[in-house]
């Protein structure tokens, strides 16, 4: 059944990425900079934001949440948590390997408001029903040796993750129909800087804000312990009722056509990008970026364990420093980044990120100087995503959104998971300094790329 919108018949806005736009990649007219105020004006981003906020803290604190559950009803004394939590992980990642493109063929002819509406209510609904399905599966059996509620967790987790892969796309196609073309990049980098922050509150205040919320909800003597369901749960259901009134200004023509074609659909996307060497490479760039920060993650661990005064559990350490460089840089680059071209941010950025992977593979003996090195690196990271996020967004047109967003959702998941398997092994055989030094010259590879096809390829907007 398709989602539709009763206001896309209404709706009829102009298409903000119309062909007759100015190129994207020139640098903006004076007139255009006024960093966050347009973006902040609009009551419709407004919107879109504010759900961001919801939906995103309750991703970040889903993980806290599914461990928290773990270790009060399935982790025995003396036993590692690290198994458990790998079944939780790989349902996570399962459906957003395989299921990425999938969703955003669909996502190009359903309503992208439906869709970021149903998926967070989807999503809120299933984990408020946690305790309940946890109360039903007790004294189970277990099922392939392991508890019958640790699967409905895993079950839980599983369809998360797959709404998440609808999520992601419609939101990232909402954006060019909600906000102007030149302001594209202050809307990217605001919500760059709310992602980042997220992330580090989320890990941050997860397990005191799910204990607080447990405390009070005991307080009021009902017997259930759902307090934590409530927190996770509730921030979905929140960011969904909130997305109810987001007006898109969709085109009803792009959306009523016949049912999708899955395979034929997909590789049109890749089709389209293969003629596209702008919005292709802007990908590449963005894949190669959440490679290396896949590879961070884990090489983090280790890299903890090196430097005197630190602990290998205290490596998030490291990964805060990163998120605030990169918030910190988001926040500027919406506010001055409109000055520059999209390529040239990119090439700084690459250039920077390089630059900061051979600082760690030097200073891996040096506690501030890593930590200085890992917020450089964040803050140029953002050089390079925020703008090829937005060249992406300014350069597809509306109808081929849903499905170049889920082509880039699944390299981009692939892209996260390959380095979280290959970067503790190549660790092991070659040593942090070599992996530092191999992730700066894949940067660098890739920044001479965008540095050629941005030189020489046509904007998609002229072609």
């Amino acid at each position: 059944m398709r989602l539709s919108d009763p206001e896309q018949t209404t709706q009829n806005q102009p298409n903000p990425t119309d062909a007759s736009a100015p190129e994207e990649n020139n640098a903006s007219s004076p007139a255009t900079h006024q960093g966050f105020a347009p973006v902040l004006k609009n009551r419709h981003f407004l919107v879109l934001w504010s759900g961001q906020i919801f939906s995103q803290l309750a991703d970040k604190v889903y993980l806290v949440l599914m461990i928290a559950l773990i270790a009060s009803r399935f982790q025995s004394a003396n036993q590692s948590i690290s198994g458990w939590v790998s079944g939780i992980m790989i349902a996570f990642t399962i459906p957003a390997i395989l299921f990425g493109s999938l969703a955003g063929v669909y996502v190009d002819r359903w309503s992208k408001k439906g869709v970021l509406v149903s998926s967070n209510l989807l999503r809120g609904m299933l984990v408020l029903t946690l305790p309940f399905l946890l109360w039903l599966s007790q004294n189970q059996t277990p099922l392939l040796g392991l508890p019958v509620g640790f699967w409905v967790l895993v079950g839980v987790t599983f369809v998360v993750s797959t709404l998440t892969q609808f999520f992601a796309p419609a939101e990232q196609s909402a954006i060019p129909l909600i906000v102007e073309r030149e302001n594209l990049l202050p809307a990217n980098s605001l919500y760059t800087t709310t992602m980042m922050a997220l992330l580090i509150v989320g890990f941050a205040v997860g397990e005191p804000l799910l204990a607080l919320a447990d405390c009070l909800v005991a307080r009021l003597g009902v017997g259930w312990d759902f307090g934590k369901e409530l927190v996770v749960g509730g921030s979905y259901a929140i960011a969904g009722l909130i997305l109810l009134f987001l007006k898109t200004g969709e085109k009803a023509e792009l959306l009523d056509q016949e049912r999708p074609h899955v395979f034929q659909d997909i590789w049109d996307g890749i089709r389209y990008l293969s003629d596209h060497h702008r919005i292709r490479n802007a990908m590449v760039q963005l894949v190669i970026l959440f490679s290396v920060f896949a590879a961070l993650a884990v090489l983090a661990v280790r890299l903890a364990e090196t430097l005197p005064g630190m602990k290998a559990e205290q490596f998030g350490f490291l990964l805060a420093a990163g998120g605030i460089g990169m918030g910190c840089s988001a926040f500027i680059l919406g506010h001055w980044g409109q000055r520059f071209s999209h390529a040239r941010l990119s090439l700084w950025g690459s250039i920077g990120v390089a630059s900061s992977l051979i600082g760690l593979a030097f200073f891996t003996h040096h506690l501030w100087l890593t930590l200085l090195m890992t917020a450089l690196l964040g803050g140029f990271a953002a050089l390079v995503g925020v703008p090829m996020q937005t060249t992406i967004q300014a350069e597809t047109p509306e109808e081929m959104r849903g499905k170049v967003f889920g082509l880039q959702n699944n390299a981009v998941n692939i892209a996260l998971s390959l380095p979280l398997a290959l970067a503790g092994v190549a660790e092991t055989f070659f040593g942090l300094r070599w992996v530092f030094l191999g992730l700066a010259a894949m940067v660098l590879l890739g920044s001479a790329l965008s540095g050629y096809i941005f030189r020489t390829a046509p904007s998609s907007t002229e072609s």
